[in-house]
C-alpha cells in the first residue's frame, strides 16, 4: 500500500510526523489521549469524543478489526486519531471471530483521518505536561507553519456545547438484542441523549429497565408527562457550563423523579444544584482509573471520558462525596438522598473496560423502587 504522508501539529507548534490512513484527508481537534489497551472502536464511536482527536497510549491499533456489534453510536463521533502502529490487513480473514472489517477500511467509509506512526509516547508527555491542546492532522497541508496557525484559529473546548452534534432527532424507545430482563421491564426510565452510548441502554435493558430517549433539549414537563419511573442523564461531549438549558431542566425534575447523572450527566447535575465545574488539565480517558467507593470502601477500577469536573468543595449541604478518584483527589460521585438523585463521573457500562461499577445500574433500580413505593405510601 502506497504510504501517504501526514503531520500532527498542535497550536503550540508542536509537530509529528507520520503517515496517514483512513480518509486520508484532514482532521482538527482537541488533542487528547486514552490509557485503555482495547477498545478503540468503542472509543472512536464513543458520542462523548465529538470535537477531539484521541491519542491511544497502547502501541497497536487495529489488531481485531471492526465489527458493528461494538459501535457504541450510530457512527464514528471523534474528529480523528493518533496511533503508533496502526494494523493493515490486506483482506479478511480477520484475526477475531467477529470482524467484518478492517479499522482502516471502517474509517476511510466514516471519512475519519487517521495519523500512524507517531511517537505517541513523547505526544502523551508532551500532552500531561502541557495540557489537552487544539491540534490538526493533515495529508494535504504539511506547511508546519501553516498548520500551526490555522490549529490557533480553532475554538477552545471551554465554552463549547457540542451536546447538539450527537443527541437523536427525536424520542425512541432502545430495543437491544434479547437479554433476560428485556422482554418484561419492571422500570421505565427517560434518557436525555448528551451523547449517549449504546451500551448504556443495554445495561438499563440488563437491569430490567426499559429505556425511552429523548433529546438533550426536551422540556422537562414533557419527559414528565411519559411518567417515567426514573431519569438517567447520560454522558456527552463539550463543556457543561455551556449546557445551561440542561442544568435548568434538570432542576425542574430534581425531587420530582429519581434521578442517576453518568460522567456529563454528573456535571449537569452538579450545575443544576448550583455548583461549578472546571477544565482539567489533561482530563480521565482509558480503562484503568482508580475510584474508591466510599460507602464500601472498595477500590474499583474503572473507565473514564471526560475533561472537565466538579469542585467538591461547592457542593451544597445536602449531597455527600460517594466516590472519589485516587490519582489526582478529583470528585468521582455524589448523591442527594433527600432528591433521590445520584451521579458518578466514571462510566459504569464500561465499553471498552472492566465490570467493577455495573452494580451502579440495580441501585438507580432500587431507587426507583423504593421511590414507587414512597410514593404509594403518600397516596393512601
Amino acid at each position: 500500500m502506497t504510504r501517504t504522508p501526514a503531520l500532527l501539529v498542535l497550536d503550540d507548534g508542536a509537530c509529528f510526523e507520520g503517515c496517514a490512513y483512513g480518509a486520508r484527508g484532514e482532521a482538527s481537534g482537541e488533542v487528547v489521549f486514552t490509557t485503555s489497551m482495547t477498545g478503540y472502536q468503542e472509543t472512536l464511536s464513543d458520542p462523548s469524543y465529538c470535537g477531539q482527536i484521541v491519542t491511544f497510549t497502547t502501541a497497536h491499533i487495529g489488531n481485531y478489526g471492526v465489527t458493528p456489534l461494538d459501535r457504541q453510536g450510530d457512527s464514528l463521533f471523534a474528529s480523528g486519531a493518533v496511533t503508533h502502529d496502526l494494523f493493515m490487513p490486506s483482506a479478511g480473514p480477520f484475526p477475531h471471530w467477529r470482524a467484518e472489517e478492517s479499522l482502516d477500511s471502517s474509517l476511510a467509509a466514516a471519512g475519519l483521518t487517521v495519523i500512524s506512526g507517531v511517537d505517541t509516547r513523547a505526544l502523551t508527555l508532551h500532552l500531561r505536561d502541557n495540557g489537552a491542546r487544539n491540534g490538526i492532522i493533515s495529508a494535504l497541508d504539511l506547511d508546519r507553519e501553516s498548520l500551526t496557525r490555522r490549529a490557533r484559529e480553532l475554538p477552545p473546548m471551554h465554552g463549547r456545547d457540542l451536546t447538539g452534534q450527537v443527541t437523536c432527532a427525536g424520542s425512541y424507545l432502545y430495543e437491544s438484542s434479547p437479554s433476560p430482563n428485556a422482554d418484561k421491564p419492571d422500570f421505565h426510565v427517560a434518557v436525555y441523549d448528551f451523547g449517549v452510548k449504546r451500551s448504556i441502554l443495554h445495561s438499563l435493558r440488563l437491569a430490567g429497565i426499559e429505556p425511552r430517549v429523548w433529546p438533550a433539549a426536551t422540556p422537562a414537563e414533557k419527559v414528565l408527562a411519559s411518567k417515567p419511573d426514573g431519569v438517567l442523564l447520560s454522558n456527552g461531549p463539550g463543556d457543561p457550563g455551556a449546557c445551561g438549558y440542561a442544568a435548568a431542566t434538570v432542576k425542574t425534575l430534581l425531587g420530582r423523579v429519581p434521578l442517576f447523572g453518568i460522567c456529563l450527566g454528573l456535571q449537569i447535575l452538579g450545575l443544576a444544584l448550583g455548583v461549578s465545574t472546571y477544565k482539567l488539565k489533561f482530563g480521565h480517558r482509558g480503562a484503568n482509573q482508580p475510584v474508591k467507593d466510599l460507602d464500601s470502601g472498595r477500590v474499583l477500577i474503572t473507565s473514564q471520558n471526560h475533561g472537565f469536573c466538579v469542585d467538591p468543595d461547592r457542593l451544597p449541604h445536602n449531597a455527600r462525596i460517594t466516590h472519589w478518584n485516587l490519582n489526582d483527589d478529583t470528585l468521582e460521585g455524589f448523591a442527594c438522598d433527600d432528591l433521590a438523585a445520584f451521579a458518578v463521573q466514571f462510566h459504569p457500562e464500561a465499553a471498552p473496560g472492566t465490570n467493577d461499577a455495573a452494580p451502579l445500574f440495580a441501585r438507580f433500580r432500587e431507587l426507583m423502587a423504593n421511590h414507587v413505593q414512597q410514593t404509594a405510601v403518600q397516596n393512601t
